[in-house]
């Protein structure tokens, strides 16, 4: 139990890091704070994954720094790419998209992203880990467990309800999608009564899960526009109807 909860333990404390990390890269780019995360709060689980793989796989390496970098870029560029590839499978949308930059693979990964995290890997096993792994041996048992046990509660919460958010959305993006091909939908009026009916007792998704991955606007945005058109039109019915 001691050796799960410490393991675990470190999931999330990279995981939290790596949010960190890059809502601060993100921030320098864009100009502006953006919740980059699947999730609701601040963890991005594949930056827990990835730095685990790293420590396990990279240890009889240490001693080469060349070594550990190159396998640094194998290692996370194969789990960004089975993370996009499975995300997408799941729930049909494509949530990153590396298609315009040089040296892409499928648009899952690219070149400039792997040097960024290859050279990053050093930084995590001879610095963080290390930290970390002291930080956390002297917590006393009861308290590593306990904490432990209250953050995996928190985080499958987590889980379940992201997960649910990211299938409404897929669930919308269907729905409109199988319209649009309707004959019925070409009517005047038509998509916006059946959409209405179709996605009743669905619900909204939250803003900011388009802002923390704007390639499901870009490949989805005629889907996005008339679902908005068609919420602005719902809001202001109810208002009228709230008003009498």
């Amino acid at each position: 139990m001691y050796q799960i909860s410490l393991l675990f333990m470190k999931f999330i404390l990279f995981s939290v890091i790596g949010y960190v990390a890059e809502m601060i890269f993100c921030a320098i780019i864009d100009k502006k704070i953006t919740n980059r995360g699947f999730f609701c709060g601040p963890i991005i689980p594949i930056y827990g994954v990835g730095s685990l793989a790293l420590i396990w796989i990279l240890k009889p390496f240490m001693h080469n720094v060349f070594l550990v970098i190159l396998l640094g870029m194998v290692i996370t560029g194969a789990i960004e790419y089975v993370t996009s590839y499975a995300l997408e499978k799941i729930f049909h949308n494509k949530w990153w998209d590396y298609s315009e930059e040089k040296f892409n693979l499928n648009g899952r990964v690219c070149l400039k992203n792997l040097i960024c995290f290859g050279l990053g890997s050093p930084i995590i096993l001879y610095v963080l880990n290390p930290y970390i792994t002291d930080f956390l041996l002297q917590l006393k048992d009861e308290v590593l467990m306990g904490t432990a046990v209250v953050l995996f509660i928190v985080f499958v919460l987590d889980v379940v309800y992201s997960c649910l958010v990211a299938y409404n959305l897929r669930n919308r993006i269907i729905i409109v999608e199988d319209l649009k091909n309707e004959k019925l939908a070409r009517i005047p009026g038509m998509l916006e009564r059946m959409l209405n009916k179709r996605v009743k007792g669905i619900r909204r998704f939250p803003k900011r899960l388009l802002k923390a991955f704007p390639t499901l606007w870009k490949t989805n945005e005629k889907e996005f526009e008339i679902m908005k058109k068609i919420d602005q039109k719902s809001r202001t019915k109810s208002k009228k109807k709230k008003k009498k």
